[in-house]
C-alpha cells in the first residue's frame, strides 16, 4: 500500500506535488479538452469566490483523481481571469496618475 501524501496547506501551489509524485501510464491518456470559456466568471469576485471555493474542496483531498483535474484546470483559468482584472485595475490607475503608479492614501 502506498503511503499518504502529506498535506502542505492552503499557503503552498495548490497539488503541483501530487501530479509530480505520480507514475507516468505505459499508455498515453487521451488528452483531456482545454475548459471551455463559455463559463468565464462574471467579475472578479465572483471568479475569486469560485476560485477560494474550489481551493476548499481540493485541500479537502476527498476528489476523484478526474474531478481533481478538472478542478485545477478550471482554478488556472480562474487565477488568470484574476490576474487580468487586477492587471487592468493597475493599469487604469496608472493612466489616471499620469503613467507613475503611486501608493494608496489612507484616510
Amino acid at each position: 500500500m502506498r503511503a499518504p501524501l502529506p498535506h502542505f496547506g492552503a499557503r503552498h501551489a495548490p497539488f503541483h506535488f501530487l501530479f509530480l509524485s505520480m507514475p507516468t501510464p505505459r499508455t498515453a491518456a487521451p488528452a483531456q479538452p482545454p475548459v471551455p470559456d463559455a463559463a468565464a466568471p462574471a467579475n472578479y469576485e465572483v471568479a475569486l469566490h469560485e476560485l477560494e471555493a474550489l481551493i476548499a474542496r481540493m485541500d479537502a483531498g476527498e476528489l476523484p483523481l478526474d474531478e481533481l483535474l478538472v478542478s485545477y484546470q478550471r482554478g488556472a483559468v480562474l487565477l488568470q481571469f484574476c490576474r487580468d482584472k487586477l492587471q487592468a485595475v493597475e493599469d487604469q490607475v496608472k493612466v489616471l496618475e499620469d503613467g507613475v503608479l503611486k501608493p494608496w492614501k489612507t484616510a
